[in-house]
């Protein structure tokens, strides 16, 4: 069992622990040392960016003193989102990157994850080496001295090189003249770049959310706040609208009428596109357990088929990189390419919708009709312990019941939050009131064994 790491890294209050500042040391001492190859003489490098919490900077200098402790050199690239630090990693040859971000979490939490050289997230068992590096105490006695010690560096032109990156993958006969986009950067990570990346493809940009204070990341805004960008899709006449959360590598779209428009319609819009022009590798779309069922129709419809993984994008890409597939992602809007990136990019994925608009010359609205989602209903319970649910009979009972009802026109899934002490609860079926108050009923039994 992991102590530190979770589905997306090391998470939680900032100064409490584990986000304080002598555990982030320790973890860049562990990381430096597993990423620091035996008998290569050469400088060794490690890349930190952040997003833009307040709580960002004791933690970034806390990490670069721990991975400079062991020998390992720092480059620090400032507020840029998490997609633009796994670029950056592998296109200057770094040993590994790490982002400082608690994602779409309020700004008193934080994070910690990392990319290995080729801009991909750590597997389990590497996590499970560095955990057991600063529990064992096995690396206090290694201390580099002299020159041997790291030294860190802040790399000024981050920003640009990474605008210049997502522009590229953008189709170059192409250009996005003529389209009004209200764009919602939950005053985060992305406040500078997404504005550009737009702009400079010739689009009128209405920014939301692109001042940062320290504490208003996610605040109302952005991927979890679609309402604020759809009320200015709607007042403004634009015609569509992106919201980006807090380090920008997943996002929400509203069409142009200010309807939400998720993960799984984008899936659906973009695999389908793939498929007719024979760019979706083995005609297969990678999702997670959580996509509707109207995608698994949709996707079949178009001559496709999807393979699904659990929940969180990591474990989407390593099935990705497994099965030799390039399109992946959650319905949280978790959009991985992986022709152009490693990892979930919000900004890259608005880029290959609104190619997918300007080819077929169709408005977003008309575009997501190709998926009829079923009713799904989701509820969290916020929970003391982490208990196993079949260990209780009455909701093993009823998850039996509901089950043996729903045959196989619907289905129930319980699942563990990954970052917060919640009981996930998603019902999916073809009567949304009976889907309802069955995750209720579910619900009620939970808090009663084990709510918060």
């Amino acid at each position: 069992m992991k102590k530190l790491f979770g589905t997306d890294g090391v998470r939680g209050v900032a100064n409490v622990y584990p986000m304080t500042t002598e555990m982030a040391m320790q973890i860049g001492r562990a990381a430096a040392y597993i990423f620091k190859k035996d008998g290569d003489t050469r400088r060794h490098r490690i890349v930190i960016g952040k997003d833009t919490r307040l709580s960002g900077y004791m933690i970034e200098n806390a990490l670069a003193a721990g991975i400079c402790s062991m020998g390992v050199d720092v480059l620090l690239v400032g507020p840029l989102p998490t997609p633009g630090i796994a670029n950056i990693t592998s296109s200057m040859r770094a040993d590994a990157g790490v982002v400082i971000s608690a994602s779409h979490n309020p700004f008193q939490d934080n994070g910690i994850k990392f990319f290995s050289r080729d801009g991909v997230k750590l597997p389990d068992a590497v996590e499970l080496t560095i955990e057991d590096l600063i529990f064992s105490k096995g690396i206090d006695s290694l201390r580099p001295i002299a020159t041997e010690v790291g030294k860190a560096f802040r790399i000024d032109d981050a920003v640009g090189r990474y605008v210049v990156f997502l522009k590229s993958t953008f189709p170059k006969e192409l250009d996005l003249s003529g389209l009004k986009i209200a764009l919602d950067c939950a005053n985060g990570a992305a406040y500078k770049v997404a504005p550009a990346v737009f702009e400079e493809l010739g689009a009128e940009v209405i920014p939301l959310s692109v001042k940062p204070n320290g504490s208003n990341i996610n605040a109302g805004c952005g991927s979890l706040h679609p309402e604020v960008v759809s009320e200015a899709v709607r007042s403004h006449g634009a015609h569509l609208g992106i919201a980006l959360d807090g380090d920008a590598d997943r996002v929400i779209f509203v069409d142009e009428y200010g309807n939400q428009v998720d993960g799984d319609r984008i899936m659906a819009i973009c695999a389908t596109d793939m498929l007719k022009r024979r760019k979706l590798r083995k005609n297969t779309l990678v999702a997670t357990v959580m996509s509707n069922m109207g995608l698994d129709i949709a996707i079949r419809k178009a001559g496709g088929r999807i393979v699904k993984t659990a929940v969180g994008d990591r474990y989407v890409v390593e099935e990705m990189m497994r099965g030799g597939y390039n399109f992946g992602g959650e319905q949280s809007g978790h959009l991985i390419f992986l022709d152009y990136n490693t990892t979930g990019d919000g900004i890259q994925s608005a880029l290959q919708v609104l190619a997918v608009m300007r080819r077929r010359q169709r408005p977003l609205s008309e575009l997501a009709g190709i998926m009829e989602p079923l009713p799904q209903v989701l509820v969290n319970v916020r929970v003391k312990k982490r208990k196993d649910i079949a260990a209780f009979p009455e909701v093993a009972s009823l998850l039996s019941t509901i089950d043996e009802k729903m045959k196989d026109e619907g289905r129930v899934l319980i699942r563990y939050s990954g970052t917060e002490p919640l009981l996930r609860i998603m019902l999916e079926g073809r009567d949304r009131g009976v889907i309802e108050s069955w995750s209720e009923e579910i619900a009620d039994l939970v808090r009663k064994r084990i709510g918060g």
